[in-house]
């Protein structure tokens, strides 16, 4: 950057500052990684400035603290090692408030000051931090620069930095709307894997109960009349009917085999009563727990229909297995931004991620991980809420979906 011959020119210069912008902005453009960028500004600023170091501070993900994206040597080392919370030091007042601080000398006598021994403070006298905000996306973090001798920054010197300091932060903003895009993809793509895999291992659970039960069901039946029909050729009618009896036995499990078999891949229910009718019925099987009911009319389309059923399906049985509630909620709702169901119980709840209420998958249940996996194959989301003695809350929210009214909804109470 010294090519640029910004330090040949006066800090009252405006050709400086016209320099100091274009470095910057090539500063921002020299690569993916946004611990580069940030590195190659903070030297671009101090030789700029004629500043000793300057130092990066970006804002996490949870917006409550700063870390330590940039800095010049020899404080590069300390990249991602130092987090400052929001509101502790000079760093996070800036960030809190919004507004940059110009330290002239004696920083331990300013309040706000909070030594760092990593950056050794005590080495520099002077310093200026600003925040670095970009419209519209806001706060990105908070850039600061010290200086060893004694030196006072004006006000041209704070609108430089704080000028350089939007122009970081819409860099900033942009790595980080990519790390996040990227983490996106990644996790859908690992959800298509698991989706695939999920599919495979329950037509493999499918073929095995058919394999296993009905198939077999069928071969002992073809046994049974086969033996019926030599007991009638030899005219012995009682060893006949207790053959055909024994058939009939068969028909009867192989009849109720067929129908899990069919309702493990569509419920019937579904076709016979419509999404709000089968869910009615989902809570009202609950034994021992009473169900109240607020559920729309609305029809949705087929994938929606059973997603939605089998996160009840879920929920209820995790109600009906863990909760020792007595009562539960179920709620339908759709309009013209989406569509919400929640089912609430009042049993004895849980801590949300210290224990995860998975019903054991003989039984057909997956856990919460699975409700999470249907609602996203649907674009929709899942939140759990619970604590212990206070229930659990299950919120489904699909966004924009294209709904069938049948009529005015309905809402009852066994």
């Amino acid at each position: 950057m010294s090519g640029l011959g910004l330090r040949g020119l006066g800090l009252d210069d405006p050709e400086r500052e016209n320099a100091v912008l274009l470095a910057i902005i090539e500063a921002t453009a020299s690569g993916p990684d946004p611990e580069a960028r940030a590195a190659a500004v903070a030297r671009v600023i101090t030789e700029a400035t004629a500043t000793d170091v300057c130092f990066v501070h970006v804002l996490d993900d949870s917006e409550r603290a700063l870390t330590l994206l940039g800095a010049t040597p020899p404080f590069d080392a300390e990249v991602g090692a130092v987090h400052l919370p929001l509101g502790r030091g000079v760093s996070g007042w800036v960030a809190s408030h919004r507004e940059p601080v110009v330290i002239v000398e004696d920083k331990e006598s300013d309040p706000r000051y909070v030594p760092i021994p990593a950056l050794r403070g005590q080495d520099y006298t002077s310093m200026v931090s600003v925040p670095m905000i970009s419209a519209p996306d806001g706060l990105a973090g908070v850039l600061n620069v010290h200086t060893r001798a004694r030196r006072r920054f004006d006000d041209r010197d704070v609108r430089l930095l704080l000028a350089i300091g939007r122009l970081l932060a819409g860099a900033v903003h942009q790595a980080r709307m990519h790390r996040r895009l990227a983490v996106r993809e990644r996790a859908h793509e690992r959800f298509a894997e698991q989706t695939v895999a999920a599919g495979e291992a329950e037509r493999r659970r499918l073929a095995r109960d058919i394999h296993d039960g009905i198939s077999q069901r069928l071969v002992s039946l073809s046994y049974h009349l086969d033996a019926a029909l030599t007991h009638l050729g030899r005219a012995d009618p009682a060893a006949a009917h207790t053959a055909i009896d024994a058939a009939c036995e068969l028909v009867d499990t192989a009849l109720g085999e067929t129908r899990a078999a069919i309702g493990a891949l569509r419920p019937p229910v579904l076709d016979d009563l419509g999404l709000a009718g089968a869910l009615a019925a989902l809570a009202r099987d609950l034994p021992g727990v009473t169900a109240s009911l607020a559920l729309t009319d609305a029809r949705f389309p087929d994938h929606l229909e059973i997603a939605l059923y089998r996160i009840a399906q879920e929920a209820l049985q995790n109600v009906g297995k863990h909760a020792a509630a007595e009562r539960v909620t179920v709620r339908l709702d759709a309009d013209g931004h989406g569509t919400r169901l929640t089912v609430t119980d009042d049993g004895v709840g849980f801590t949300p991620g210290a224990a995860d209420p998975v019903p054991d998958p003989d039984d057909g249940g997956y856990g919460l991980a699975s409700m999470r996996e249907r609602a996203e194959l649907i674009g929709g989301a899942v939140r759990v809420t619970s604590r212990p003695g206070g229930g659990t809350s299950v919120v489904v929210t699909v966004p924009d979906l294209q709904v069938q009214p049948n009529g005015e909804g309905f809402a009852a109470n066994p």
